[in-house]
């Protein structure tokens, strides 16, 4: 019997006071939720303050902790992002929640701890070293590299991209192999296939290595379930109250996983509710085919804090999931008319210097209400291109086309490269300590030795503290050098020396390595001396990201939509982008009946069925994308796009410009 949980006005006008600007209140929808604690479904709009609605229900929780019945709180979310929003706002406030029984967290971290390795402690009698997809591929593609001739290696190298495929061979739960972890079964475990057993074996030294990549982690998930099924009541009696934010974001894999705890199939112990917006999917790598599957409750958010009026009824336009309960109600009191910019060919490197100067209007006449509080953007939705006959091609344009200096390789540092002088660039610089540069430095050497298959006494491959502990029993001496080296090296690129850095690394590496083997280095020279191409000089250059566009101290960021999901601007310019897909290639032309207000989503699809994916993949985007401004959202649309297609649109809801 779960304990009743009674929200009072009191608790509401508490969570108001810490969430909220002085004066505002939470509205009815989002009280209802609020004081809910049924198993159910909270769809809310963009822009309509979901999170924050969830955070005061998890305020007025931390005090009714903790419960009489010694059950916990679960909240997940898809990224660490979320969940870093999540701490900022409310930890603080809420001890209790965020230590034993609760868990706050992605839903890979609650995999990982709860399931994944429980499991694999049990069957291997160690733990795994590393759950990570980047250090796993780079095992994989040595294994793949290192491939005997044989039928498994022939068949392996028909399919398109073998080592791509190699990497990505999954288990499901009956140990057939799968083409991703949600893909269809190539090679069944049924069989007694030469092929399926040599690619099992492989798969399976790997996972006992102890290198898991993040679908690993599922795979156990499921395996555990399978072989200690109790573990279903254990976890729903542990988490009395569940609470996923941004479901629509979770893959097929991690949907059906949560259903199956805690769900149950309406026979669940504990209240699961999730959160989110099923118009915003696009995240998950289904992206056309809809899991998530509605709830017999489902509370709606239907007012936008963020948007206006005259962009929410654009926005609304483009939801695919618009029944007669659907409704995006503009909150923002901002009345600047959504805009279309026509270009054509000769034109298209006028069409963010246009938007610029549309901002920078709309702000001095005061219209940009919210330009002080947030930024101002440029998206599309595909950015670059993998073949240069594409990229020359003046009817396919993508980010790139229309804002030349895009660099997709701008983004957060990963944790795995592969050449060494990627992990002396590609380093955290948000942070002003050493500490991110010490550790790609430490990460280097740590592939070395595993690309030279050097091990620990134990027989697994080094971590960073065991590599420093191992060098400092071997030789005290050694050890000294070696963390004066690091240091030196982490001020040096600080300083920006990257290519002097490079060459005492180099230089240094085989002393390094004669710390472990009388041998000398060879699989991993190609990995210390190759360089990473002509990026290194951009970045020396120019050590900030060259995604901005500035003009007379305005600086408008240039991204993609996935870039910008969840956030809000004060402008976006949408750029329509190439998808040669049938049915269209561009936005305009697979949503013409969107801009113009004469059809639904669903109308479309039956008129013109082989069209499904092209025009659901698009309406998301757009609706991603469109829903990101309080004030002012622009689209720009080719000349001969916007004749065929959209030349009957209603332009008491669109101011149309042709530059």
């Amino acid at each position: 019997m779960l304990q009743e949980i009674n929200i009072t006005d009191e608790d509401i006008l508490y969570s108001e006071k810490i969430l909220l600007p002085e004066g505002k209140t939470f509205d009815d929808e989002r009280k209802e939720f609020i004081r809910n604690f049924n198993t159910l479904d909270l769809q809310a709009v963009p822009g309509s303050g979901k999170t924050t609605t969830l955070l005061a229900k998890l305020l007025i929780l931390e005090n009714k902790l903790p419960f009489s019945d010694g059950s916990g709180i679960l909240v997940l979310s898809h990224t660490n992002t979320a969940i870093d929003e999540i701490k900022h706002k409310i930890q603080k406030h809420c001890p209790k929640l965020f230590s034993y029984p609760n868990f706050i967290g992605t839903i890979q971290s609650f995999v990982d701890e709860f399931l994944a390795i429980p499991f694999y402690t049990s069957k291997f009698k160690k733990k795994p070293i590393r759950i990570d997809s980047e250090i796993f591929d780079e095992i994989a593609s040595i294994r793949f590299q290192n491939l005997p001739n044989s039928g498994a290696k022939s068949w392996l190298l028909r399919q398109h991209d073998p080592e791509n495929f190699f990497k990505n061979l999954r288990f499901d739960v009956n140990l057939n192999l799968l083409k991703g972890m949600n893909g269809d079964i190539c090679l069944r475990s049924d069989t007694n296939s030469a092929t399926y057993k040599t690619f099992s074996t492989i798969k399976s030294q790997i996972l006992k290595s102890g290198f898991l990549n993040y679908d690993d982690a599922y795979f156990l998930a499921e395996q555990y379930l399978k072989h200690y099924p109790e573990i279903k009541n254990i976890l729903q009696k542990r988490f009395s109250n569940v609470f996923v934010d941004e479901m629509q974001d979770m893959d097929t894999h991690q949907y059906n996983l949560l259903e199956k705890l805690f769900f149950d199939e309406g026979n669940s112990l504990s209240n699961f509710q999730r959160i989110g917006d099923k118009n915003q999917a696009i995240y998950n790598s289904v992206k056309v085919n809809e899991i998530w599957n509605d709830r017999a409750e489902i509370l709606r958010l239907s007012g936008s804090q963020r948007l206006s009026k005259a962009i929410a009824d654009i926005v609304c336009e483009f939801a695919l999931h618009s029944n007669d309960d659907f409704e995006i109600v503009g909150l923002n009191d901002c009345e600047i008319k959504p805009h279309i910019i026509i270009f054509e060919n000769s034109s298209i490197n006028n069409i963010i210097p246009h938007f610029t100067q549309l901002v920078r209007n709309f702000k001095e006449d005061g219209s940009l209400i919210d330009f002080d509080k947030y930024p101002a953007k440029v998206v599309a939705w595909n950015t670059e291109w993998k073949v240069q006959a594409d990229r020359d091609n003046i009817s396919k344009l993508r980010l790139v086309d229309y804002f030349n200096g895009f660099k997709k390789d701008k983004q957060k540092p990963k944790q795995d490269y592969n050449c060494l002088k990627s992990y002396l660039l590609f380093y955290d610089k948000n942070k002003l300590t050493l500490e991110p540069i010490r550790k790609n430095i430490l990460n280097a050497f740590l592939k070395i030795l595993r690309l030279e298959n050097i091990n620990g006494e134990d027989g697994r491959t080094f971590t960073k503290k065991k590599l420093i502990d191992f060098i400092k029993q071997k030789d005290f001496s050694s050890h000294e050098e070696f963390s004066l080296n690091i240091y030196n090296w982490s001020i040096g690129l600080i300083k920006g020396k990257t290519n002097e850095i490079w060459d005492e690394m180099k230089e240094y590496v085989p002393v390094f390595f004669n710390l472990f083997s009388d041998s000398q280095l060879s699989t991993s020279l190609n990995f210390i001396t190759t360089d990473v191409g002509g990026i290194i000089i951009e970045i020396e250059e120019e050590p900030e990201t060259t995604n901005i566009y500035k003009e007379d101290g305005l600086e408008i960021e240039v991204t993609s939509v996935h870039a910008v999901k969840g956030q809000t601007h004060c402008a976006t310019l949408y750029l329509e982008s190439f998808f040669d897909r049938g049915y269209g290639n561009y936005e305009s032309e697979r949503l013409k009946n969107q801009f113009l207000g004469t059809q639904t989503i669903s109308q479309t699809l039956a008129v013109v069925p082989n069209s499904h994916d092209k025009i659901i993949q698009s309406a998301k985007m757009a609706y991603v994308g469109f829903s990101r401004p309080t004030n002012f959202l622009c689209v720009a649309i080719h000349k001969s796009r916007f004749n065929s297609c959209l030349s009957t649109i209603d332009r008491n809801k669109w101011e149309v410009i042709e530059l």
